[in-house]
């Protein structure tokens, strides 16, 4: 599996429309792509097939742009993936088992047939909404004021089950 500039960047632009299109505000291609520093010709490549999975709708004309078609919530990473021509196989030969001449004498054949399951998997339980939100709990984290450094380690509140000291029965 190799995810391509395309699915690299589609995701990214995605990630920055939802930031900038607060409460389904359109956001305009060149605003992307100032924010995000990609051409607003390959953006405009990328939104088209968004817009034709139905993941991103449009409004034409002044203060015109895109917005999306679902809640953050719904939408997955391999559903973005999927809409810009993402190929999200392993191996090559899980689409050409027919023509395989080895498919029954290849044990590896089943390790990357589970290699793909998992990444498939993985891609269709994340979210916008659940990026965004590590990443505004990641910006908060940073944000807090730390005062020294060793302090703010030293000062770390444990968890409950990580100070117990283990008992006879643990």
């Amino acid at each position: 599996m190799r995810i391509t500039t395309r699915g690299r960047y589609a995701l990214r632009a995605s990630l920055a429309l939802a930031k900038m299109g607060k409460d389904g505000a359109p956001v305009s291609i060149n605003h992307l792509s100032e924010q995000e520093h990609i051409s607003s010709v390959f953006l405009e490549q990328i939104f088209f097939k968004l817009r034709k999975a139905g993941i991103v709708s449009s409004v034409r004309g002044p203060g015109g742009g895109f917005y999306f078609a679902q809640p953050l919530d719904k939408l997955t990473i391999k559903a973005i993936l999927d809409a810009a021509g993402e190929d999200l196989e392993s191996i090559s030969c899980d689409k050409h088992q027919e023509t395989c001449d080895r498919i029954g004498d290849c044990p590896s054949h089943w390790v990357w047939t589970d290699v793909t399951s998992l990444v498939n998997d993985f891609f269709k339980n994340v979210t916008l909404a659940s990026i965004l939100e590590k990443d505004s709990l990641q910006e908060k984290a940073e944000a807090e004021p730390s005062g020294r450094e060793q302090d703010s380690v030293d000062n770390r509140e444990v968890p409950e089950s990580f100070s117990k000291t283990p008992g006879p029965g643990d």
